[in-house]
Order: C-alpha cells, then sequence, then structure tokens
C-alpha cells in the first residue's frame, strides 16, 4: 500500500520561499564550467532572492506602520510577481537537473552541491532523495510486500513508539492513522531484513520524514540505502560503537574551536552525549521544527554525516556567550526550549553558519584511529580484569572452602572437649567404685577372720543391707553412664571415620600396638581379679554358717554383697576398655588437630600467593603505562622527523623547479639567437662558452641536489636527458 506525499511545511508557498531564499553565494570557481544560459539563471536566481528579502522586510514594515499600507501592498503584489517567476525557473532548473542527472553528477558536483545547499523544492524532494542515494532500482523492493507477510520479533517495541513519532503531524496523528499504519510497515520489514539491527527508536523519525516525501515501498528502499551506505547502520547498532565514535570527534572538535565552551561543560559536568546524541541518531529532526531539520537532511543525503558535525558546532558558536553563564540545569532548559526556535524565520542563516565550521576530513579520520585504539586498549584492560576477578573469585572458594572445614574442625574439637569432661566424671566415678570395692575387700577380710566368732550382732547385718543397697545404686548409676559413653564413643567413631589419617597411619599403628599391650594388662589384671573373686567365693561357700537362721540371712547379705563387688569388678573392668577407646580418640583428635594445622599452612601460603600476585599485577599495570608513554613519544618524535624530511623535500623540490626553469630560458636564449642570425662568428662562440658555463654550474647544483632527492631519481634522470640534448645542441652551434 503506498502513502500519499504529505509537505513537512505548513504551505507550499512557505516551503519554496524558505528553499529560494538563501543569501547569494555561488562559488565562482564553476562559473567557468557552465553554459551562458545556466549563468543566466543563476544570476536571475540571486535577484530574485534579493528581491524577496526585500519584500519580506516591506511586509514587516507594513504590520508596524499604516502609513506605509499603500506601498506595502504594492511591494506584495510585486513579491507575488517575483515568486511566481522565481518559481517557474526553480522547477525548470531542477526539472533538467533531475532529466540530466548523471551529467550533473559528473561534471556539474559543485554547481549540485550549491543547490542542494540552498534547499531542493519539495516537489523534487522524493526524487531528488533516491537519486542521491541511489534508491531507484534496488532488489529489496521486491521483497517488501513478502516482508510485510512474514511476523517480527521487534512489533511490540514498534508499536510502543510508533505514537511518540512526530505526534503533532496532522500525517502521524491518531492511533491506527494512515501515517502509522505505513511507518509501523517499514520498520517491520527493515526489522525482517537486518535482524542485527532490528529496531532502535531513533529511526522511526528519519522513515517518517521519508513517508511525508514519498510511498511506503520507496521510503523502505531509500532507508535501507541509508543505514548501508551512510553509517546509520552503526549509530543504531545494540553496540552503538558509531555514536561513541562521532561523540568523540564532535568533543575534539568543541575543545579546539571553543575550548572557554569545552572547560565550562566540563566544569558542570555538562556531558557531550546529553545534548548532541540525539543530533547524531535522529539528525536534527528532534531538535527543529520540520522545515529547518529537511533542510539538513537536504544536504545530508549529499554529504553526509558531516552537516551534523558543521552543524551542531554552528548552534555552540551562536550561544557561547550565554550559555557559559548558565549552570547544568540551565544550559539542559536551553538546549531544549531556546536552541531549537531560534532559526525558524531564516533556516539559511544556520546552513550558512554551518558551513563557517572548520571541518578537516583527515583529522576526522586521525581521531577514527585513535578511538578505535583506545577502544582496543579498553577491551584488552576488560578481558584482564575479568581474568583477574575469575582468578580471585577460585581463590575466594578455596579460602572459604578451607575456612569451613577449620570451622568443622573447631566444633569437633568442642565435642572432644566435652566428652573429655564427661569421661573425667566417670573416672571420678569409677574412682569411687574403686575405693569401695577396696572398703568391700577390706569387709571380706575382716569376715574371714571372724569365721571363728559363732555370734553377730544385728549392728553389722543392718550395715550389710545398707551396704548392699548403696552398691546395687551405685551399679545402676554406673551401667547408665557407661552406656552413654558407649553410644558416645560409637558416634564419635563414625565421625572420625570419615575424617582422612592417610598422613598419620605409622604413627597411629604404634600407638594401637602401645593400646594393645595395655589392654592386654588390663586384661590380665581383671583374670587375676576375677580369680580372687573366684577364690573368695569358694573360701566363703566352704565356711558357710549352719547353725541358726541369723546366721543364714547373714550369708545370704554376704552373698549379695560378693555378687555386687564382682559385677563392680566387670564394671572396672569395663570402664577400663573405656579408657583405652578414650586414649584411642585422644589420639585421633590429635592428628585431626595436626591436619588442621597443616590447613592453616596451605592457606597462609594462598593468601601470600595471592598477595604477591596483585603485587605483580601492579607492577605490570606500572610497566604498561611505562611503555605507552615511551611508544608515545616515540611517535611524537617520528611525527617531528617525518615533517622535517617533507620540509627538505620540498625545498629541494622548489629548488629542483628553479633549476630547470633556467635551463628553459637559456634554451630559448639560444634558439632565439639561432633564428635571429645576428651574431658573428667570435660572438657565436663567446655566447657558446656562456651557455656552457651555465650548463655545468647547472650540473654541479643538480648533482648537490641529487642526494637529498633520492624519491626523484626519474625527474633528474629526465633532466640529464635534456643535458645531453643541450650539448648536442652546442655541438651543432
Amino acid at each position: 500500500m503506498a502513502s500519499p506525499a504529505v509537505s513537512p511545511d505548513s504551505s507550499s508557498h512557505e516551503a519554496l520561499s524558505s528553499v529560494n531564499s538563501a543569501p547569494a553565494c555561488s562559488p565562482t570557481s564553476d562559473s567557468e564550467n557552465l553554459s551562458p544560459d545556466e549563468l543566466e539563471l543563476l544570476a536571475k536566481l540571486e535577484e530574485q532572492n534579493r528581491l524577496l528579502e526585500a519584500d519580506s522586510k516591506s511586509m514587516r514594515s507594513m504590520n508596524g506602520s499604516r502609513r506605509n499600507s499603500g506601498s506595502s501592498l504594492v511591494s506584495s503584489s510585486s513579491a507575488s510577481s517575483n515568486l511566481s517567476h522565481l518559481e517557474e525557473d526553480t522547477w525548470i532548473l531542477w526539472g533538467r537537473i533531475v532529466n540530466e542527472w548523471d551529467e550533473w553528477r559528473k561534471k556539474k558536483e559543485k554547481l549540485l552541491k550549491e543547490l542542494i545547499r540552498k534547499g531542493i523544492p519539495h516537489h523534487f524532494r522524493a526524487i531528488v532523495w533516491q537519486l542521491l542515494c541511489s534508491a531507484t532500482d534496488m532488489p529489496v523492493k521486491n521483497q517488501y510486500s513478502e516482508l510485510l507477510k512474514m511476523s517480527s520479533p521487534c512489533e511490540k517495541l514498534i508499536r510502543r513508539d510508533i505514537a511518540r513519532t512526530y505526534p503533532e503531524h496532522e500525517f502521524f496523528k491518531g492511533q491506527d492513522s494512515l501515517g502509522q499504519e505505513v511507518l509501523f510497515n517499514v520498520m517491520k520489514a527493515y526489522s525482517l531484513v537486518d535482524r542485527e539491527v532490528g529496531y532502535c527508536q531513533g529511526s522511526a523519525f528519519i522513515v517518517g520524514l521519508l513517508l511525508m516525501q514519498m510511498p511506503e515501498e520507496e521510503a523502505f528502499c531509500v532507508f535501507v540505502r541509508l543505514m548501508q551506505e551512510y553509517r546509520l547502520r552503526e549509530l543504531f547498532k545494540p553496540s552503538m560503537a558509531e555514536l561513541g565514535l562521532c561523540i568523540y570527534q564532535f568533543e575534539y572538535m568543541l575543545q579546539e574551536q571553543l575550548p572557554e565552551l569545552n572547560i565550562h561543560f566540563r566544569s558542570q559536568s555538562f556531558l557531550t552525549s546529553m545534548y548532541a546524541s540525539s543530533w547524531f541518531l535522529t539528525l536534527f529532526l528532534t531538535t527543529f521544527p520540520l522545515p529547518v531539520a529537511t533542510r539538513i537532511f537536504d544536504i545530508f543525503m549529499y554529504e553526509g554525516l558531516e552537516i551534523v558535525f558543521r552543524v551542531g558546532m554552528a548552534l555552540l558558536q551562536f550561544n557561547q556567550a550565554e550559555l557559559v553563564q548558565l549552570d547544568m540545569e540551565g544550559m539542559s532548559q536551553y538546549f531544549q526550549k531556546v536552541i531549537p526556535h531560534q532559526f525558524d524565520s531564516c533556516p539559511d542563516k544556520l546552513i550558512l553558519r554551518a558551513f563557517q565550521v572548520k571541518y578537516n576530513p583527515k583529522k576526522m579520520k586521525r581521531l577514527e584511529k585513535e578511538y578505535a585504539a583506545i577502544k582496543n586498549k579498553e577491551m584488552e584492560e576488560q578481558i584482564e580484569i575479568k581474568r583477574l576477578r575469575t582468578e580471585n573469585r577460585l581463590l575466594k572458594q578455596r579460602i572459604e572452602t578451607l575456612e569451613k572445614g577449620q570451622v568443622t574442625r573447631a566444633q569437633e574439637a568442642e565435642e572432644n572437649y566435652i566428652i573429655k569432661r564427661e569421661l573425667a566424671v566417670v573416672k571420678q566415678r569409677c574412682t569411687s567404685a574403686t575405693e569401695n570395692l577396696q572398703r568391700a575387700q577390706t569387709t571380706i577380710r575382716q569376715l574371714q577372720d571372724q569365721q571363728g566368732n559363732p555370734r553377730f550382732s544385728e549392728e553389722f547385718v543392718t550395715h550389710l543391707e545398707t551396704e548392699l543397697e548403696q552398691s546395687r545404686l551405685r551399679e545402676s548409676e554406673t551401667l547408665g553412664a557407661l552406656k552413654e559413653m558407649q553410644d558416645k564413643v560409637l558416634d564419635m567413631e563414625k565421625r572420625n571415620s570419615l575424617l582422612p589419617d592417610e598422613d598419620n597411619v605409622v604413627r597411629l599403628q604404634e600407638e594401637l600396638q602401645a593400646l594393645a599391650l595395655r589392654e592386654a594388662e588390663a586384661v590380665k589384671s581383671l583374670t587375676e581379679l576375677q580369680q580372687q573373686v573366684k577364690d573368695l567365693s569358694d573360701s566363703w561357700q566352704g565356711g558357710r554358717w549352719k547353725e541358726s537362721p541369723r546366721r543364714n540371712n547373714a550369708n545370704a547379705l554376704q552373698e549379695a554383697v560378693v555378687a555386687a563387688r564382682l559385677r563392680e569388678a566387670q564394671a572396672q573392668a569395663e570402664l577400663r576398655a573405656l579408657r583405652q577407646r578414650v586414649l584411642q580418640l585422644e589420639t585421633q583428635g590429635q592428628i585431626q588437630r595436626t591436619v588442621l594445622g597443616r590447613a592453616e599452612q596451605t592457606c597462609a601460603g594462598l593468601r601470600e600467593q595471592l598477595r604477591l600476585a596483585a603485587a605483580q599485577s601492579k607492577g605490570l599495570q606500572a610497566q604498561l603505562s611505562e611503555s605507552h608513554r615511551k611508544h608515545a613519544e616515540a611517535q611524537c618524535k617520528s611525527k617531528e622527523e617525518v615533517m622535517a624530511v617533507r620540509l627538505r623535500e620540498a625545498d629541494s623540490m622548489a629548488a629542483l623547479a628553479e633549476m630547470r626553469q633556467r635551463v628553459a630560458e637559456l634554451e630559448i636564449q639560444r634558439e632565439e639567437g639561432m633564428i635571429q642570425g645576428q651574431l658573428n662568428h667570435s660572438d657565436a662562440a663567446q655566447y657558446i662558452r656562456q651557455l656552457k658555463d651555465h650548463i655545468d654550474e647547472l650540473k654541479a647544483e643538480i648533482r648537490l641536489l641529487r642526494g637529498p632527492l633520492a624519491f626523484g631519481a626519474v625527474g633528474l634522470g629526465t633532466r640529464l636527458g635534456d643535458e645531453d640534448s643541450l650539448g648536442s645542441s652546442d655541438e651543432e652551434l
């Protein structure tokens, strides 16, 4: 579906006047290449421009004074007649340009450039823009209808931003309007053609301007050509690397041409990207009203992004005095509200100022190389920083692992301490039980001594019963404590089985042998004790009392006491085994403390390595900066030497040209002498000798010049050939 061409101006009359009211600045250098008809037409255009300026002044004076109303009417009528003639001449001129486009681009390029700077007429903009960017016959135009049938991942973004594009313009006003629909079609089609760029918000303003001038298929072709050939694709890439380059070049121009304003911007932290990014991304379409922005876009279609640099610098030069007096907030408001409407009435003034700005393409190329070098250096530094961060992260993870191991070992040490304290309590109980056993043995001996005494008092029997009850209570407490210790020992065995003991196998074997010996001794002592208990039991059974029931009761009590003492002996044996187990656990705890100490030493070594790596990194960075500085100094010296060599070459070339001129003069004088024939024989011989002397002097000077002019060997060879011809001509004379 084709969209109608809509004018960006309020009326065609204003558009035509803005296009042709440029100041007279025709290129005098091109006048020699023009035909008399073209020169007459150009002079006529300039004369009509002057009349239009005078008539516009008279129109303004008519609004301020009633007495000049009659003359104002006359001037307005003359202005309308002059405007009609000027419009007719402009149509004729641009019609010829379009019909003879190839000839104008090749032979009258400078005049075409000047006419474009004055402004392309609105009715010719569509075809001229297509011719300027060579978008008339593009293969992608045939794919446009197929692209509209496809779906794009950027459709939601495009729909969201369409309402923000030229919201006040009639063509795009209102939801689901014709302008919004065709704008969506073009942006969607391009997002499918160039999936790397996809969609960028600023590009919608450029496409919107194209749609005001031409149908959507042609606008799509022109936009594709602009993205490919006018550096716009690099500007709209997700990385926006080209935008960073443009900002860098613009900052250099600002620092070079407006140093005072640049210092003020830096002092207020007013970055160039804060006000210039939209200039490069939208080509001033969001900054100026459409009539002014369209004039800038005309020049952009022919000259590229250079016009953006020129117009930006012209704006800063024009407003330097006001900007220097404002703070950051004031400058931001000034750029948004004041600058966009300064040239509404006279866009030619802005264009004229823009082309008075100094712009050096060679310097821009040099800045582009510098920016690429800076970006490559930043990329290398980012890679190095990323590598160091990865190493630091790995070291931190290792340190955290070691610290977690230390915490685990500290917890185990604390648990070992608690177990040791409980073991001390058990040992104390065991000691008290041993003392009780000794007292019981003493009592047994006393009983054995008193076997011959037939009478026992009731107090002794009561004492035996009480002792039996206490022994049973102690036995139950000992069994409970023994069970708890066994559970804890099993738990500690499970935990210790998970800990590494590879480095202490030999020492553990020795300690286990010692423990086995101590266990054998304990078993031996236990066996002896059991044998003593058995002997006592036999002796007691052999001498049991049979006289009276009271004696039988005493015997039963003594048997219970003996049984309790036997159980105490067994408990003592188990306690000895438990002590052996505790010794084994203490040995394992010592081993774990040794491993922990080694881990701490390893952690300290890693920290030292990290510190040394950081110091080494700082040293390498210092060496890198020093090498960069030396490299820069070497480059400066080499540039100075190259300039000196070029100056010497230029001096040598000038001297050589002077010598050639003198030789040519001498040849002319010689030919004149031969033609006139007025010299006699003697005068001719003297004249020839003079010529030979001059030639010898020239040869000597040429030999002196051969050294510094090594690159001019061909020219000198030619000149030597001329000298030979001079010698032959002398012989003829």
